[in-house]
């Protein structure tokens, strides 16, 4: 098949979307399919175009068998609302002409968000006679209002009808857990339209790594410590001054040390927290790269997820299939009735607590400290449902099998309304 996929975020962005758009591309050309990635100049997390991509318009290069078709969008470190429409409006139009380049796709995957991406790739998949899947991440704008980012009506109507007409368009929406189901049946969005196929983690290369001569280990001076890890986006979803105040409650223990691993702008705050709270057992370090992440997770005894309680119950962390397949305990701070507490109850590798509580989340990690055997049992159980539901070859078979479903039902429509 020649597939493209129209995705803001990819290679070599750390974190988020990117990594899995870049297995999943090069997973797809390990299979014998030809694709090419519509995206942008990589800027996340530092909202800052990468020095090697800077002064370029548009930016064409291959990568593991994949053609990268990159453009330039408007960004800025700390962006405002309009900031966010103009990036998310530069996306739109110039992307759109890389898009039109290169061999006509059979199918194209949009991955949202950002929402407008349906926009060029509804009209390229009419342009070029081809079906489009949308592939949802992410219900941003519901989430930004449940959280009270968003608040102005017209914006929220706005967005509101982009994603009818979004949902509407798509031949298929593939989603990543069972609570975008809910939200999309709650749509009116017909069931048969909505393929459930969870995110996934490569179960070959995260895998369980012994903690003795660990190189992350032996770098951060973390030899004979119980290490508590937090690696990802540090924003106002993400709870970290929780992690913080749990982190301060136990510095009495020297044993128990703190790891958070994020954008080097945000670890300013993080370090701000660590002060007042007086978390003295916190270590802070800048995203590693993805080559060393194996070595990371491998290096530590519980990863930890946190959300704030007023998170939209669907959102579902990319990090805990990762975690789950390192072998190593999860300690979640997030919503009881969310998707992410769903998903570490359902695979057995970690432990749930009341979200925004550093005492529960403190309580939570002494008792995993004190009991090493419940430690490695939890992380034990995680691998096993890591390989059993989230292992990446059965990820692509699925892709496979909706990608030929679409083209097959286009071909039928075709048939079906050709001259008798």
């Amino acid at each position: 098949m020649r597939i493209l996929i129209y995705s803001y975020n990819y290679h070599p962005e750390p974190i988020g979307i990117a990594p899995l758009m870049t297995e999943l591309a090069e997973g797809l050309v390990n299979r014998g399919h030809e694709v090419r990635v519509v995206t942008a100049m990589p800027n996340y997390p530092e909202r800052r175009i990468y020095p090697e991509y800077q002064g370029k318009w548009y930016f064409n290069e291959d990568r593991n068998g994949v053609k990268i078709q990159r453009s330039l969008v408007y960004i800025r470190p700390e962006p405002s609302l309009i900031d966010r429409v103009l990036l998310d409006g530069s996306f739109v139009l110039n992307s759109f002409p890389q898009a039109l380049t290169g061999w006509r796709p059979q199918v194209i995957l949009a991955t949202v968000p950002p929402l407008p991406v349906c926009i060029p790739a509804t009209l390229l998949g009419r342009i070029m006679g081809c079906p489009v899947v949308l592939n949802i991440q992410d219900i941003q704008h519901e989430a930004a209002v449940h959280v009270g980012l968003l608040k102005n009506q017209k914006v929220i109507r706005a967005f509101t009808e982009l994603e009818k007409f979004a949902c509407h368009s798509a031949d298929k929406i593939s989603v990543i857990a069972d609570g975008f189901v809910e939200n999309l049946l709650g749509k009116s969005v017909p069931a048969e339209k909505i393929a459930l196929i969870p995110n996934w983690v490569d179960t070959n290369f995260i895998k369980p790594l012994p903690k003795e001569e660990n190189k992350f280990r032996n770098q951060h001076q973390l030899n004979g410590k119980f290490v508590v890890l937090y690696s990802g986006n540090i924003a106002l979803t993400q709870d970290l001054p929780t992690a913080i105040k749990a982190a301060g409650r136990l510095s009495h223990i020297p044993d128990i040390a703190f790891v958070v691993v994020g954008e080097q702008k945000a670890l300013g705050r993080v370090k701000e927290y660590c002060e007042m709270f007086g978390a003295n057992n916190v270590t802070l370090l800048p995203f590693q790269s993805r080559e060393t992440l194996p070595e990371m997770l491998g290096g530590i005894d519980v990863g930890l997820v946190l959300q704030k309680h007023n998170v939209i119950g669907f959102n579902m962390p990319s990090k805990i299939p990762v975690l789950l397949s390192s072998g190593r305990a999860i300690v979640a701070s997030v919503p009881a009735t969310g998707t992410a507490a769903q998903a570490i109850k359902n695979s057995e590798g970690g432990i749930v607590v009341t979200p925004e509580d550093p005492e529960a989340l403190a309580n939570a990690i002494l008792d995993l400290y004190k009991k090493p055997e419940k430690t490695e049992a939890l992380g034990r159980q995680g691998r096993e449902y890591a390989i059993a539901h989230y292992a990446f070859e059965e990820t692509l078979n699925k892709y496979e099998a909706l990608f030929e479903e679409v083209i097959a039902c286009r071909k039928g429509k075709h048939k079906r309304s050709g001259p008798k």
